[in-house]
C-alpha cells in the first residue's frame, strides 16, 4: 500500500481519515450483554455500530488515558480478554500510545498468564472482571505469582473500573497523543506473542509495526477481502488469526468488524443472518459444525461471499460442502505460524476444491518458501519474519538461520506452480480445534502429579477437533491405588488450558524407547491413532 499507513499505530487514524462514516465495528448488542451479565456499556462506548471515525475517537481516549497513566514508549500493556469492540480500543489504544502489545490466550490459567505478563514485563493490563463466571484478575491473584512490573489492571467490561481508566483522558491533549502516535515508526517493535516452543516454555515472537501492515495488506489482496465486507470475527483476538488476519486487516481496507466473545453454532447462524455477515473465518472445526447444525437451513446465509479455513488436513469434501451448503463460492486456505506473523502461504480462494484441500498456497510477493533437501522442512524467508524471540537469543538462532530462513519445524512439499503441501512436523505439536498443543509443557504438568512415575502425551486424529492429547503414563509404584481417568483430567484441567487437557490416559508399564533412548513417539501415535492402550 503505496498510499496506506506505515505502522498499527496510525492504523485508526488512517481509517478514519479513508473511510470516515462508514461502519467499522458492530457490537453483539444485547447477547453480549447476557453474556457479561451487565446492563449496557456507557453512552460513550454504546452498543450498535460506531463509524471508523468514531472508532479512532475511542482508540484516541484509550492512546491519551494511558500517556497520562505514565505508559512511555515501548512499555509493554497486556491484554487478556475475549472479543469484543473493547478489545480492539485498549489494544489500538495502547499501540497509538507508542506501546508493545501482548495480547494473552483466554484459555491459560492464572499461572500460565501471570507467567506471560512477568517475562513480557508488563506494566498494564486489560482484562474481564466476570465473563462466562470467570474473573480473570481473581485467577491472577491467586496464582500466587509475583508481577514486578505490572502497575494497573482495568477490567474492559467493568463500566465502572473502565470509566476511571478513561477519566484521566483529558489531562492529555489531541496533539500530544498524535505526536506520540507520528513518533512510532514502521521498524518498531508492534507486538509479542507468545507460542510454546517444543521445549514446553512459551516464547514471546516479536513482529513490526511495519512487517504487519505489509503483510495483512497483501493477505486482504489475496482472499479478497475488501471494503464494505462485514467480518464475523469468531478467531480468537490473542492470535494473529483474530488480531492480523481479523482487526488490522479489516482497517486496512474498510471492512466492518463483528466480534464474536465466544463461538457458539446457534448464535453465528443468527449473527450472518441478522447481520449480513459477508465474511467468515476459522477452523475447519468451525464449518464442520456450521455445516451439521440441524437447523442451518433455517437461517438465510446468502450474505456470505467469501470463507477462509487452514490445516494441514483438510478434506477436499469439506471445501465443496462449504461451496455447495453454505453457498460460498469464494473458499481460500492458508498456512502460516506466529514466527511468520502468521502467514506464509495462502491458496487463492478460486481455486479448485482438491487444490485448496490438498495445498496451503503458494508465497506471498515479496517472500520465499523452500524445502530443505536433507530433511524436507519447510523454510521461509522474507519481511515476514519474525524480528525474533524475546530475550532468547539462542532459541532466534537455531529458528531463524544466518540467511534469514525461518526453520518451521513442519515438513511439506512444493509443486511445479510454487504450492505448498504441509505433510508431516517435525516438533511433536499437534493441533486441537485449531490451537496448537505442545506435549512438552502438557507431560511438564502431569509429570507433576503423585500418581504417575513418568508420561508422554502425543495427538491423536479426531473427527470433531482434528487432534486431540492422548496421554501415556506409567502409574507411581509408591501409589496404593492408580489415580483414575477422572483425577487426572482434573489436575490437568487446574493447570492448562482446555485444549492442552488429553482426552484419553492410557497408563502403561512402560514408555517404549528407541535406539538412542528416547521416547519412541512414533509407535505411542499409532497406538493412540488405533485407540489401543499399550499392553507393555
Amino acid at each position: 500500500m503505496d498510499d496506506g499507513p506505515l505502522t498499527i499505530a496510525g492504523l485508526a487514524d488512517w481509517a478514519a481519515d479513508a473511510w470516515g462514516g462508514e461502519e467499522a465495528l458492530v457490537h453483539g448488542g444485547g447477547d453480549e450483554a447476557l453474556a457479561y451479565g451487565r446492563g449496557p456499556e456507557t453512552p460513550a462506548y454504546g452498543r450498535g455500530s460506531w463509524t471508523f471515525e468514531a472508532l479512532r475517537d475511542a482508540v484516541d481516549e484509550a492512546a491519551r488515558a494511558l500517556m497520562a497513566h505514565g505508559l512511555a514508549p515501548g512499555d509493554r500493556v497486556g491484554v487478556w480478554a475475549v472479543n469484543s469492540g473493547r478489545w480492539v480500543v485498549a489494544a489500538l489504544g495502547a499501540l497509538a500510545a507508542g506501546g508493545v502489545l501482548v495480547p494473552v490466550n483466554t484459555r491459560y490459567r492464572g499461572g500460565e498468564a501471570a507467567d506471560i505478563l512477568r517475562r513480557a514485563r508488563c506494566r498494564f493490563l486489560f482484562t474481564e472482571h466476570d465473563f462466562l463466571g470467570t474473573d480473570y484478575r481473581r485467577m491472577l491473584d491467586d496464582s500466587g505469582r509475583p508481577l514486578p512490573d505490572l502497575e494497573r489492571v482495568v477490567a474492559l467490561h467493568d463500566d465502572e473500573d473502565w470509566t476511571a481508566f478513561t477519566g484521566r483522558a483529558a489531562r492529555v491533549t489531541a496533539e500530544a497523543r498524535r505526536a506520540r502516535t507520528d513518533s512510532v515508526r514502521p521498524e518498531d517493535d508492534a507486538d509479542i506473542l507468545f507460542t510454546s516452543g517444543t521445549t514446553g516454555r512459551p516464547k514471546g515472537v516479536v513482529t513490526t509495526h511495519g512487517q504487519t501492515v505489509r503483510l495483512y495488506a497483501a493477505w486482504a489482496r489475496e482472499v479478497t477481502l475488501t471494503r464494505g465486507d462485514r467480518y464475523l470475527l469468531v478467531n480468537p483476538f490473542f492470535h494473529t488469526f483474530g488480531y492480523k488476519a481479523g482487526i488490522v486487516a479489516c482497517l486496512l481496507v474498510g471492512a466492518a468488524m463483528l466480534p464474536e466473545p465466544v463461538f457458539d453454532a446457534d448464535r453465528a447462524l443468527r449473527r450472518v443472518a441478522d447481520d449480513r455477515v459477508s465474511v467468515l473465518t476459522g477452523a475447519p472445526t468451525l464449518f464442520m459444525t456450521l455445516l451439521r447444525h440441524p437447523d442451518r437451513a433455517s437461517y438465510d446465509l446468502s450474505s456470505l461471499r467469501m470463507t477462509g479455513t487452514g490445516a494441514s488436513n483438510i478434506p477436499t469434501r469439506l471445501i465443496e460442502e462449504i461451496r455447495e451448503k453454505l453457498g460460498v463460492d469464494l473458499v481460500y486456505t492458508a498456512y502460516g505460524l506466529t514466527e511468520s506473523d502468521g502467514t506464509v502461504t495462502i491458496c487463492p480462494p478460486t481455486e479448485p476444491a482438491h487444490t485448496l484441500a490438498r495445498t496451503a498456497g503458494r508465497a506471498l510477493p515479496g517472500t520465499e518458501v523452500r524445502i530443505d533437501a536433507s530433511s524436507g522442512e519447510i523454510l521461509t524467508r522474507g519481511y515476514h519474519v519474525m524480528r525474533g524471540y524475546l530475550d532468547d537469543p539462542a532459541a532466534t538462532a537455531e529458528a531463524v538461520d544466518a540467511d534469514g530462513w525461518l526453520h518451521t519445524g513442519d515438513v511439506g512439499v512444493l509443486d511445479e506452480r510454487g504450492f505448498l503441501t504441509v505433510t508431516d512436523r517435525l516438533k511433536d505439536m499437534f493441533v486441537v480445534g485449531g490451537f496448537n498443543a505442545y506435549p512438552a509443557e502438557i507431560e511438564q504438568a502431569l509429570r507433576a502429579h503423585p500418581g504417575i512415575a513418568d508420561v508422554s502425551v502425543v495427538g491423536a486424529p479426531d473427527a470433531r477437533l482434528g487432534e486431540v492429547g492422548v496421554a501415556f503414563y506409567v502409574p507411581s509404584p509408591d501409589r496404593e491405588a492408580p489415580a483414575d481417568h477422572a483425577q487426572l483430567v482434573s489436575w490437568a484441567r487446574e493447570r492448562l488450558a482446555n485444549f492442552k487437557v488429553p482426552r484419553r490416559f492410557e497408563p502403561v508399564p512402560e514408555l517404549p524407547h528407541n535406539a538412542a533412548g528416547k521416547v519412541d513417539k512414533t509407535a505411542l501415535r499409532a497406538r493412540a491413532a488405533a485407540g489401543e492402550a499399550m499392553a507393555g
